[in-house]
């Protein structure tokens, strides 16, 4: 993990092996950022036209080296872009910074020490700058051999190009160290690239690897390190309780479910939130299997269940004072001769029937089992986070998550949230009328309606299952939870953690009796 500090030092006199500079995109030219002025002063002022000779215009993620003039510390510059010049007197936004943050440390991979010198105005920008920086430099190296960027002992030329080890120390370059908002915006950067990047090894974890009981296990480590009250129900106990829906997706493997209730505790009388995360640690089908080409990057379909585990872990890393408990809904979804059958009926834990039409629609039965036992324990609010549906994707795209919920004003404020971090989202309507098309002959609902609008629908059936007079409401993050494209600022191809920072942020929101 790339280690994150502050300094007061100038761009020009911090020793580095690299500093990096914004450049933006103005109406004539590129122009540089502030934050460089001492750069610039080496090249007598012209910066930025040096760069515009090198073919640099301030698009965003754009990156230019070049060696750096004399009087500066640092053998070589790195211009980041970021984008157009703001408006007269406004400052840049954070996601803007995030974002070239982000691009230059992934252009550092291999690189001992870079200073930051982007234009950080307050320490919102601080944290902005930071984070990107964590989030841009993750790598996931696990199952590399050395030779080929990873740990292992075992040189192997065979297994493709080496992977540089991420940037080992970032400094951002601030006027105002020792303020306590610019150190405390580090501290939180710091928790929040982590925990972003605990979800993405999750997801980066193969199968074998990753099953319902390891996933468990690792919360349970982490409870101990956090002091988090970590609670696993295996099939046993599932069995015994009642879990329908977890039993019957699970039953068709030989690893088999559990249920993970992890909870961060601040104190009585505080506000209280539960998150429920789909924990598909493999998803085949089914009986209702895949079709060829889909299946390959199917160890993604427990995202949900990191993004919650990551936000619980944040939340009591970061001290706030609200109530967070996560709930990890784990099976693993596999065809076998115990594997439950398209028109097998299952009975949840709440009581209701479900008949089953298609098995590869299986997120939304082991959530209703999560959903229903979060319910019982009277939380101000539930969000629910899941790779649950296809259609999410066609109908947002690979970047977007929907919010579906119960409530309109919830729904706004959920997504006024994710925007303000960074995370693009948009608010998903509930149609009754498409409730009618989950009717079933011989249960009380079916796990399968209308085809068009299938990703409402999934939200509909969720819906089901949340406690009488809870305020609730589902993340769809099938888009943007697993990039099988190129990397783009500082999203790594793979795994994204998508979702993590919206449900930290509304923790704090929640905290301050603003949410709920």
């Amino acid at each position: 993990m790339t280690a994150l500090t502050l300094s007061t030092s100038s761009a020009a006199t911090l020793r580095a092996d690299i500093v990096v500079v914004g450049v933006a995109k103005g109406d004539k030219g590129p122009v540089v950022a502030p934050g460089a002025e001492s750069v610039a002063q080496a090249v007598d002022g012209g910066l930025a036209a040096v760069l515009e000779t090198l073919g640099a215009g301030g698009g965003e993620g754009e990156v230019t080296k070049l060696p750096a003039p004399a009087g500066v510390k640092a053998p070589v510059v790195l211009a980041v872009g970021l984008g157009p010049v703001p408006a007269d007197g406004e400052a840049y936004e954070a996601e803007a910074l995030r974002r070239a943050a982000g691009v230059a440390a992934r252009a550092l991979r291999g690189t001992k020490k870079a200073a930051f010198a982007l234009p950080v105005a307050d320490a919102a920008a601080v944290e902005a700058v930071g984070t990107g920086v964590l989030l841009g430099a993750y790598v996931f190296t696990e199952y590399r051999t050395a030779g080929n960027g990873g740990n292992g002992k075992k040189k192997d030329k065979a297994a493709g190009d080496s992977v540089k080890a991420p940037l080992a120390e970032a400094v951002v370059l601030c006027g105002k160290p020792r303020d306590a908002a610019c150190k405390a915006a580090v501290e939180r950067a710091t928790v929040l690239g982590e925990e972003v990047n605990r979800a993405r090894d999750l997801i980066n974890t193969p199968p074998n690897d990753l099953y319902p009981a390891s996933f468990a296990e690792k919360v349970q480590a982490a409870g101990k390190e956090y002091g988090l009250k970590v609670e696993v129900l295996d099939e046993k106990a599932l069995a015994k309780g009642g879990y329908g829906g977890l039993m019957g997706v699970g039953g068709g493997s030989a690893r088999q479910p559990r249920l993970v209730r992890v909870s961060y505790t601040a104190g009585k009388n505080k506000p209280s939130l539960a998150y429920v995360g789909k924990g598909i640690t493999y998803d085949s089908g089914g009986i209702s299997l895949k079709p060829a080409g889909h299946n390959e990057t199917m160890k993604c379909d427990m995202s949900g269940a990191a993004a919650v585990f990551s936000a619980v872990v944040a939340a009591a890393r970061l001290g706030l004072p609200v109530n967070v408990t996560g709930w990890l809904a784990l099976a693993e979804n596999m065809p076998s001769g115990s594997a439950t059958r398209p028109g097998d009926v299952l009975r949840m834990y709440s009581g209701k029937t479900v008949e089953v039409l298609n098995t590869d629609a299986e997120g939304r039965l082991v959530l209703a089992d999560a959903l229903t036992r979060a319910s019982e324990e009277k939380p101000d609010a539930i969000v629910d986070v899941a790779t649950l549906t296809g259609a999410m994707v066609l109908a947002l795209g690979h970047r977007t998550f929907g919010i579906m919920a119960n409530d309109d004003d919830f729904r706004a404020a959920v997504h006024e949230i994710a925007g303000s971090v960074g995370e693009q989202a948009w608010p998903m309507p509930m149609p009754a009328d498409l409730r009618k098309g989950m009717d079933s002959e011989v249960a009380d609902i079916a796990n399968m309606g209308e085809r068009m609008g299938g990703g409402l629908v999934a939200g509909l059936f969720l819906k089901e299952f949340v406690g009488e007079g809870i305020t609730w409401a589902h993340l769809d993050i099938a888009g943007p939870a697993f990039n099988e494209s190129a990397p783009f600022g500082y999203t790594p191809k793979g795994g994204t953690g998508s979702a993590v920072r919206t449900l930290v942020a509304l923790a704090e929101q929640a905290a301050g009796g603003e949410l709920v």
